[in-house]
């Protein structure tokens, strides 16, 4: 939740007091005084001995005199924009009294709310607020947001809302309508309107409203897009995915998505969780590829979530035959694989000369119905002699239940046992862990950690970010070349 919860107010026709009179108060009376919706605007009331000549003119009314009590009477809204800190105490105190919202500039702690930075489009408004931590901040992020929004959006919105009510009409059903919408935001008739040509854009809509556009609805019939989330924070995730997710209709999710990648997905669709966990499933595959079909054919654009990407190790293949077999259109959305983002995230590179020649990604769980006879997944089936053989990184998924498993099966296979590892937790989430160590220690490594987790195997560990490190029990061993081709002081230093 944000430290402070936006709100527009209309005020037309309300009365809006201004407890000051100087530079300060007249700032917050341009602010407010033509915030009424319709052209009216608030009502003006200030109250000071001295008052500004252009502060005058903006207020309805002008009491000459000290703040008193009784000027609160009749007021949706307090500004205690005064020179003096004990008027404004008063001031807040008397209105916060009578359930009054108040604003003392520049002291967030006597406010009930606060004055954002405002990008005026008229009806469009953007407001940003940093919660009253720094105003400077606001009003930087207020310069970018100008310059990226076009000065005719506020025309468009209301050009747009003279057509609501034929839209309505002729589209009863909530999803046309608003797929009817987007078509028009996102397509030649808004962009004819914003280069100036609104006659042309008026024809063009009307035509298209009246033909049903019958075209264009059956080109936005029901589809699946498998859309990888990427390892966990949200800044990795794709400008495709973003732009995805904030036209489902329904968004199937996974475990590992992260909460912050949620908030990105439009507040009206629907989310379904269909999580997995070792031994836990709460929805089997064959219920997820139903639902995906389900919801498809019954017109709706799904999103299906995945940690990671979805055809590595995440099921999108399987996935994409089943909707492809029922008919169902399908779009692919990669992520940032969980080695990539991991590798980067900690500082470590998944090949590089003279240490790893190439990266080879694996998952140390097989299908289900395995030798437990409890339907978890089986050891796969694995050339550990191929692995072990090669000059390559070996990336480890879902290993962590099975380090000690991977760690036998690869030295059986001739790999040193003091091969560095690293096990990351959490990769690139605020909570990571980061630790190294040898082969033969995997097990231990792992021990205690609940995932998600990665295991990277192979000399490029060496080079992981130090200060990224909560572990560190790597025995350094000389490795032929990697003296000439490793920076001295990249190196770990053996555990004492």
């Amino acid at each position: 939740m944000p430290a402070a919860f936006p709100l527009f107010l209309t005020l037309s026709g309300q009365t809006v007091l201004i407890v000051g009179g100087g530079e300060l108060a007249l700032r917050k009376a341009r602010l407010v005084a033509g915030a009424g919706g319709d052209g009216r605007g608030a009502r003006l009331v200030v109250v000071a001995p001295e008052v500004h000549p252009d502060l005058g003119v903006l207020a309805a009314e002008v009491r000459r005199r000290p703040f008193a009590a009784h000027d609160l009477d009749g007021v949706t809204l307090v500004f205690a924009a005064g020179e003096g800190e004990d008027e404004a105490a008063q001031v807040a105190d008397l209105a916060r009294a009578r359930g009054l919202l108040v604003n003392v500039p520049d002291r967030p702690a006597l406010s009930t709310f606060i004055m954002p930075a405002i990008v005026d489009r008229g009806p469009v408004t953007v407001a940003i607020s940093t919660g009253g931590t720094s105003p400077v901040l606001a009003r930087r992020l207020r310069a970018r947001v100008e310059a990226a929004l076009e000065p005719g959006l506020g025309r468009l919105a209301t050009f747009l809302d003279g057509f609501r009510t034929a839209v309505r009409t002729v589209k009863s059903d909530e999803t046309a309508r608003r797929r009817f919408w987007e078509r028009v935001i996102d397509g030649p008739i808004a962009q004819r309107f914003l280069a100036g040509d609104e006659a042309g854009a008026h024809e063009q809509l009307v035509k298209s409203l009246n033909a049903g556009d019958a075209a264009g609805d059956a080109a936005e019939g029901g589809a699946v897009a498998l859309v990888g989330a990427g390892p966990g924070d949200p800044d990795l995730l794709t400008l495709r995915a973003l732009r995805v997710l904030q036209n489902a209709d329904v968004v199937v999710h996974d475990k590992l998505v992260d909460d912050r990648i949620l908030d990105y997905v439009r507040r009206d669709a629907r989310r379904v969780y269909v999580g997995k966990s070792k031994s836990c499933h709460t929805v089997s595959q064959d219920e997820i590829n139903a639902l995906l079909v389900r919801e498809a054919q019954a017109g709706h654009r799904v999103v299906r979530l995945k940690g990671g990407d979805p055809f590595i190790f995440g099921r999108g293949g399987e996935e994409m035959a089943v909707l492809r077999a029922a008919g169902v259109a399908v779009e692919l959305v990669p992520g940032i694989t969980a080695a990539v983002g991991c590798a980067a995230a900690t500082g470590i590179p998944l090949t590089h000369r003279g240490l790893a020649q190439g990266i080879t990604l694996v998952t140390a769980h097989g299908a289900a119905h395995g030798g437990q006879g409890d339907g978890s997944p089986s050891e796969p089936v694995i050339d550990w002699t191929a692995l072990a053989r090669l000059d390559h990184t070996l990336a480890i998924y879902m290993g962590l239940s099975k380090a000690s498993l991977v760690a036998d099966r690869l030295i059986a296979a001739g790999k040193a046992p003091g091969t560095p590892v690293a096990v990351i937790e959490n990769g690139t989430r605020p909570d990571q862990t980061l630790i190294v160590g040898s082969l033969d220690r995997l097990g231990a490594l792992a021990a205690g950690l609940t995932g998600p987790a990665l295991i990277l195997v192979g000399e490029v560990v060496t080079l992981a970010d130090p200060a990224k490190v909560a572990t560190d029990i790597l025995t350094t061993l000389p490795v032929p070349g990697r003296d000439a081709d490793i920076p001295p002081g990249t190196g770990f230093k053996a555990a004492v």
